[in-house]
């Protein structure tokens, strides 16, 4: 059976090359870029050049603060049966694509949908513990059979279905935010989204919830989760974390009781 990845980018120039040659397996890859302003384009035309293997399809779509639209956007374009979600700042192990290409060369698939495990890499380091624990012991849906279920959700997107699913054992690894800058951006630009959205669903948040929710949660991922076993990397993650928390309901209380915008551009 034939398999497309589809790909979400958005100023990855230094991620890209990493992520689609882990994709030569696959017989379609459809990249949705969103309006990058880096040379992210320039550079998945370049691949595709040198690799005649690689059969890559860009489309360009802004994002509209909708990661599960862009994500459905792409399910429209892919052409065949089976497809695999991939951020460009993931890649396919090889244990992953033999398993992947012998599951849909064998025998028919009873499965939908299959979660798949990651690995995350943050500071020059795999995270085993604390926030990731829990991608990297069960994962993330990201192989899905095409009509199977819809992407919801604005950022943190989940893949819905109410069909079969199964689970994989190889892993794609992640490699987000890898200095503090970036961390902090990614940050900003993800609460506002969730902000966004909760707020839209009429939402409301209090002091105690801006206070106590990312409290807990770091407490959680630090000590309950065993976020210290991965060190400094791994506290650091963890406060990153709680702080996106901390940022969310901070947005959300400006929102729904201040009348200010989250921005003023």
């Amino acid at each position: 059976m034939k398999i497309t990845a589809i790909v979400l980018t958005k100023n990855d120039e230094k991620n890209i090359e990493r992520c689609l040659k882990s994709l030569n397996f696959c017989d379609e890859i459809v990249v949705i870029d969103d309006c990058s302003t880096d040379n992210t384009k320039n550079k998945i035309l370049k691949i595709k050049d040198k690799n005649d293997n690689l059969n890559i399809k860009i489309f360009e779509k802004k994002l509209n603060d909708d990661f599960a639209g862009q994500r459905n956007f792409g399910l429209n374009k892919a052409n065949n049966d089976w497809i695999l979600f991939v951020d460009a700042d993931e890649e396919v192990t090889q244990e992953l694509t033999s398993e992947i290409v012998k599951l849909l060369n064998g025998y028919i698939v009873k499965e939908n949908a299959f979660y798949l495990k990651r690995r995350d890499y943050f500071w020059g380091q795999e995270l085993r513990y604390g926030e990731v624990r829990k991608v990297r012991q069960i994962g993330l849906i990201r192989l899905i059979k095409k009509n199977s279920g819809t992407w919801m959700g604005s950022v943190h997107e989940i893949f819905y279905t109410a069909k079969k699913t199964g689970k994989l054992n190889g892993f794609l690894n992640h490699y987000p935010h890898q200095t503090l800058k970036e961390f902090i951006n990614d940050i900003n630009k993800y609460s506002d989204i969730r902000a966004k959205e909760l707020f839209n669903r009429g939402t409301k948040t209090n002091i105690f919830q801006i206070i106590f929710f990312p409290l807990s949660k770091f407490i959680y991922n630090y000590f309950f989760n065993l976020g210290f076993f991965d060190g400094p990397a791994g506290f650091t993650y963890a406060f990153m974390m709680s702080f996106h928390s901390f940022l969310v309901r901070a947005k959300l209380y400006q929102l729904s009781n201040t009348g200010f915008p989250l921005s003023r551009e």
